[in-house]
């Protein structure tokens, strides 16, 4: 840029401003396009590399160097072009229909073995003799069954093998695996070996298959969690809650029963004033409504097509998908991400936002139902009900934003800032991973960025969001700052695993995929005492963050 002669400015934008216009679409992977820019990047790319100084780290200037340091912080795999090059991959039709075949005979097999015995065991006893025959001719099935169990582990062993690498990109899922020859699979296992033992990121369940308390589901109470909803019951029944009172006993954990109405009180949505509650709640419904009337029939416009494009596609994206692509959900997180950009158009649309959507969701779709939300089909409420979840999760999520607007504004300048102290905070309290990371040249916006765009969504399941954003919504500037801290600890948490990866690779892998699925309560509970500690430390002594 400083080689062109007419020094225009790279910040500049050469779009006329237009009144109410949403600004383009960007995010990690869709900085905003600017021809003069792309037109010496194009020159630059034709040139050869020049050499480079050694000892003096390039320092990140532009935008599109910050685009390029974080394109690994989202997930890998993503792109269109990528998805239209995996279809064009040829694939051994012989080696899957054979594989397809022997699994739906040997699970065929196991079934009808399964139920015999399960008719023998319903048949009326005779007599001895024949017992101990039918006792013989179990004891081959047991084998039998063994070993078709062998069998069927040996077929599925290529199918069923962790693939996290195809070419140089992370393969998020079996599905998305080339199949190939045996004699392929073979080469690539020796290769594979140590990346089998990092988990894979499936869809994660949105209740823990062990029942979690205060999540979902309705689980017999403990006298503690008795006594804590009771203590609950009681600040919330007065006529003017104690919002202190109640940010004390949120830190810990809202119970499941109360969280919807708690959670709209800590936000501000709700007054304290008990009486004003109801008309309050049908205000700010009936405003939401009235931008959709308003600005929705916009979305094709050409000014705001764009915006409602990305929208569009980044939804199917998100979990859980069991709840959100359901059609009806779907068309509600596009009503309230859309109305959201129309009425801020500072920072538009920017990928990370949609995520913020599914907690405030699924909370308050607790409100009205007691089952699971995974196996839950939304459509089977009423319309009055859906449109008043859908509102108050609109304004909730826009009190949230509110305070950390600054992480989407343009070149997202809050994370940028929260990524370099999250940097300067790890070196530390833990130099040693510091260092370690420093040594294979992992840079913190390689993962950090999406830790902080996406509020830890995407490395936590959905149930350890909810209960991360009990505390966040209790403790003052919970997302703007706290968070920083919970990052922190998160990061540090990992220390052994961090520390036993020898390569680039591989700690960008760890760090993408870390093993949260089974998380709880109590694993966010000492990540956050953690968190707590450190800012006890260090939020009121900034200096100690240097050296």
């Amino acid at each position: 840029m400083s080689g062109d002669g007419s020094k225009k400015q790279f910040w500049k934008r050469n779009t006329a401003k237009v009144p109410g216009n949403i600004q383009h679409v960007y995010g990690a992977q869709h900085p905003p396009f600017d021809p003069l820019l792309h037109a010496n990047l194009m020159k630059a790319g034709n040139k050869p590399p020049s050499a480079t100084t050694p000892g003096k780290p390039k320092k990140a200037t532009t935008f599109q160097e910050f685009e390029s340091i974080t394109s690994d912080a989202w997930d890998v795999g993503d792109d269109d072009d990528e998805l239209l090059a995996m279809a064009a991959q040829n694939l051994n039709i012989e080696v899957v229909m054979e594989t397809a075949n022997k699994v739906i005979e040997n699970h065929s097999k196991l079934r009808e073995r399964r139920q015999q015995r399960m008719d023998k065991m319903t048949e009326p006893d005779e007599k001895d003799g024949q017992e101990a025959h039918e006792e013989e001719e179990e004891e081959p099935d047991e084998e039998d069954e063994r070993e078709e169990g062998a069998e069927t582990t040996t077929d599925l062993s290529f199918s069923s093998e962790a693939l996290p690498l195809s070419g140089n990109r992370l393969v998020k899922s079996h599905s998305e695996a080339p199949v190939g020859s045996p004699k392929e699979v073979g080469v690539e296992q020796a290769v594979l070996h140590r990346q089998q033992s990092l988990p894979h990121r499936p869809a994660i369940p949105l209740v823990p298959r062990i029942v979690d308390q205060n999540t979902s589901g309705t689980p017999a109470m403990s006298e503690r969690e008795a006594s804590r909803l009771d203590k609950f019951s009681q600040v919330l029944a007065g006529p003017k809650t104690d919002l202190e009172e109640l940010r004390k006993l949120s830190w810990s954990g809202i119970p499941r029963q109360v969280r919807p109405i708690t959670w709209k009180l800590l936000t501000g949505y709700l007054p304290a004033n008990a009486e004003r509650r109801e008309s309050t709640l049908q205000r700010k419904r009936q405003e939401y409504f009235g931008f959709i009337e308003q600005y929705y029939d916009s979305r094709n416009d050409e000014h705001h097509q764009d915006t409602y494009r990305q929208i569009h596609i980044d939804i199917p994206r998100m979990s859980p998908e069991s709840l959100v692509l359901q059609p009806k959900v779907t068309e509600i997180f596009e009503r309230i991400l859309f109305i959201w950009a129309i009425r801020h158009p500072a920072s538009g649309y920017v990928q990370g936002i949609n995520d913020l959507v599914t907690p405030f969701f699924v909370v308050y779709l607790f409100e009205y139902i007691e089952e699971e939300v995974e196996n839950f089909n939304v459509s089977s409420l009423q319309e009055e009900v859906l449109r008043n979840i859908e509102a108050d999760s609109f304004w909730c999520m826009s009190k949230l934003l509110d305070g950390i607007q600054d992480n989407y504004t343009f070149a997202q300048p809050g994370i940028q800032r929260k990524v370099k102290a999250l940097e300067e905070l790890v070196s530390r309290i833990d130099e040693t991973v510091h260092c370690h990371m420093q040594q294979y040249e992992v840079e913190y916006l390689q993962f950090a960025f999406r830790w902080m765009n996406n509020l830890l969504m995407r490395e936590l399941p959905l149930r350890c969001t909810i209960r991360l954003w009990d505390t966040y919504q209790a403790e003052p500037e919970g997302f703007s700052h706290f968070h920083l801290y919970v990052c922190a600890a998160f990061l540090v948490r990992w220390r052994k695993e961090i520390l036993e990866e020898k390569d680039f690779q591989g700690l960008m892998i760890l760090l993408q995929n870390l093993p949260t699925m089974h998380w709880g309560n109590e694993e966010v509970s000492v990540l956050l005492a953690e968190a707590y500690r450190l800012k006890f430390a260090f939020a009121d002594a900034p200096n100690h963050y240097k050296r």
